[in-house]
């Protein structure tokens, strides 16, 4: 059904149908049902995209189709179709399934998305100090951690260094190299630091800030500075190392190197004969694609400091040697839209999609008035034997009527969780084993199935909450009752009406004809036969199928096979006919098959152009007619609904 929907949307040209958010001013309505000028522009300029003018011809255009379109709709309603068991069903499904994802969508994903969107745009320099807390540690694990942050951060702000107080207190194992300074950085931060990542966004710099609650433990963080984002950098090095104090040499013997480069001396050549890299000599020096804080600050600045593709570095010293870097290419910050797919991907595999999806559901329960009733669900846990945790547990036959939780005037009962409970045996027998506690996993179960009530909950406000969605809604639904009523009144008719397809035929008689046509004998020949093909060929030429089936098959051995073809000129033919003469009596050149076996063709008979039978046209003519009975039936409509347009609001539209 969704497949057909597609289709017949684009047929009347109004893919991307979505209605406006906003907007009173009606444009036009139909038997009294409005249509707003708010709905139609976006149509308009969704439907149209880079072509959207907004020329008189243009709006007069696409409003006569878009009136078509709510007159059909119209007619839809009258016929009940909206009441069909079959076609509501279909509806709610699509509901279900789009209010799924359009709730964690827009609520969650896009949000996480345009926020990583704008983090990307900046690197940010940080130092850190950890102590580490696992996220399930007992409290008084939690306490020991939080105390001995607390104790670091009185510590700093008494005048401690950072450095030292880093190295000794913090569980981050670069701390001893870097005394807790990370260096630039750039979202999205590692798994579980989410917390970390919001802080060093949106903090005001150099500033001690925290502790910072993550999935790795608690954090105190300094900000030094927030830059635009370097991007990544494509580029091959040259490495000398220096050993032994022979600093001087390697330096002069890069300078030599740098020098010829600049005489025109190939990159790629050098690094292979003597780069000491040996990763990447035998690659050119190639290393590919970095980001920032990958390799030394030093290589970094450098590498990001030239300006364009080919260009070459200074020497450049690190820690391991003395360098020089080839830009190949620098690759930016793209587009939102470029983005947008890879931030996706790495979002929905971060906890912070979790993070995030719980803050809605805590929204949700604000803004609704959530309130629970402890005491009923205590009760029902006490209740519970080890029985619970197997397959054994059934809910009470007579489900209680206890009111729950509720969320303004949507109230949930006892009842509804037990017959929950029922539908989530798996997650509930995958407590059992004799080790986990009834009361404990009653409450779990309890947690998942709120969460799963807020979901649903949410999801019936959706049309009130978010204009997008209701629109999205009315878009499905008005195409189902399309596709419905012009399945009823034009296609099915058009393929059942045997006596109006024949006097419809008769009106376009001659309007499809065949073209020049041959009737074809087409022989095929076992390869291992092949050595007769000279002479079966001789003998078709003279004679008829028939006959020659009879000279050379016999019941016990079947030399050859045939069949019969009419082919039209200049269509489909075979490549064999393609090159013979168009007369009676042709033989084609043998053609080989994949089945071993030789095949060739025997014109026997060439035919005129003439007219198409109605069989023979049958496909083309139930489409011709179709259009026939389609514009009849808008004829007819038009006549039955009093279509009203508002011309001082059009003209209003008009841009030129």
């Amino acid at each position: 059904m969704k497949q057909l929907f597609a289709i017949l949307l684009l047929t009347f040209g109004l893919s991307g149908l979505v209605i406006a958010q906003n907007g009173d001013d009606v444009l036009f309505s139909v038997a009294g049902t409005p249509v707003t000028v708010d709905e139609f522009d976006y149509i308009y300029s969704k439907t149209n995209g880079n072509n959207a003018d907004y020329s008189r011809k243009s709006l007069e255009e696409y409003l006569d189709l878009y009136i078509k379109f709510k007159l059909k709709v119209q007619k839809a309603h009258d016929l009940k179709l909206d009441t069909i068991p079959a076609l509501k069903e279909e509806l709610a499904g699509y509901r279900r399934q789009l209010a799924d994802a359009y709730l964690i969508d827009r609520t969650v994903t896009d949000k996480l998305v345009q926020e990583a969107y704008e983090r990307i745009q900046q690197d940010v320099d940080i130092s850190h100090i950890l102590v580490s807390v696992a996220p399930d540690a007992s409290p008084a694990d939690t306490m020991a951690a939080y105390q001995k942050i607390m104790t670091a951060k009185q510590q700093l702000s008494t005048g401690g260094s950072f450095e030292t107080i880093a190295k000794s207190v913090s569980d981050d194992k670069s701390a001893q190299r870097n005394g807790g300074h990370i260096g630039f950085v750039t979202a999205l931060f590692p798994k579980g630091l989410y917390q970390l990542e919001t802080v060093a966004y949106t903090g005001p710099l150099n500033q001690l800030l925290g502790p910072i609650r993550s999935d790795a433990g608690y954090h105190l963080l300094k900000i030094h500075s927030r830059r635009p984002a370097r991007g990544e950098m494509e580029a091959a090095h040259i490495l000398l190392r220096v050993k032994d104090g022979n600093d001087a040499a390697v330096k002069k013997q890069m300078d030599s190197m740098r020098r010829t480069l600049e005489d025109g001396a190939d990159f790629e050549q050098l690094a292979r004969e003597h780069s000491e890299d040996r990763a990447t000599a035998n690659e050119g020096g190639y290393i590919g694609f970095f980001g920032i804080n990958r390799y030394e600050p030093v290589f970094e600045d450098a590498a990001f400091a030239i300006e364009n593709d080919g260009d070459i570095s200074p020497v450049v010293k690190s820690n391991i040697g003395y360098h020089l870097i080839k830009r190949i290419s620098r690759k930016t910050i793209q587009p939102f839209e470029v983005e947008k797919g890879r931030l996706e991907a790495r979002i929905s595999q971060d906890p912070r999609f979790e993070i995030a999806k719980t803050a809605m559901l805590n929204r949700i329960k604000m803004e609704n008035d959530f309130k629970e009733s402890a005491k009923v669900l205590n009760t029902f846990a006490q209740m519970q034997t080890d029985t619970f945790l197997t397959f054994r547990w059934k809910a009470p036959a007579k489900p209680s009527k206890e009111t729950l939780f509720s969320l303004d005037d949507y109230k949930v009962t006892l009842g509804d969780f037990t017959d929950w409970l029922t539908r989530a045996s798996r997650k509930r027998l995958r407590m059992g084993g004799g080790s986990s506690d009834v009361q404990a996993a009653v409450q779990s179960l309890y947690a998942d199935f709120v969460n799963e009530k807020l979901m649903e909950f949410e999801e019936t406000q959706l049309e009130e909450r978010y204009p997008e969605f209701k629109a999205l809604m009315r878009e499905y639904r008005e195409g189902i009752l399309l596709f419905e009523a012009t399945k009823m009144l034009v296609w099915d008719k058009a393929g059942q009406d045997t006596l109006g397809l024949r006097k419809f035929y008769d009106t376009i008689r001659g309007k499809y004809r065949w073209g020049d046509r041959v009737r074809t004998s087409v022989y095929e020949v076992h390869s291992k036969h092949k050595d007769m093909l000279t002479d079966i060929r001789n003998f078709a030429a003279e004679n008829t199928p028939e006959e020659v089936l009879a000279k050379y098959n016999t019941p016990e051995n079947k030399i050859l096979k045939y069949e019969e073809f009419t082919y039209e000129k200049n269509r489909n033919v075979p490549p064999p006919m393609a090159s013979a003469k168009w007369e009676a009596g042709t033989l084609s050149a043998n053609e080989p098959t994949r089945l071993n076996t030789l095949k060739f063709y025997k014109f026997e008979e060439v035919m005129p152009p003439t007219t198409k039978t109605l069989q023979e046209a049958r496909g083309y003519v139930v489409a011709d007619y179709q259009d026939y009975l389609e514009k009849q039936w808008v004829e007819e409509l038009k006549n039955e609904y009093r279509v009203k347009v508002n011309r001082k609001v059009f003209d209003s539209l008009i841009k030129e």
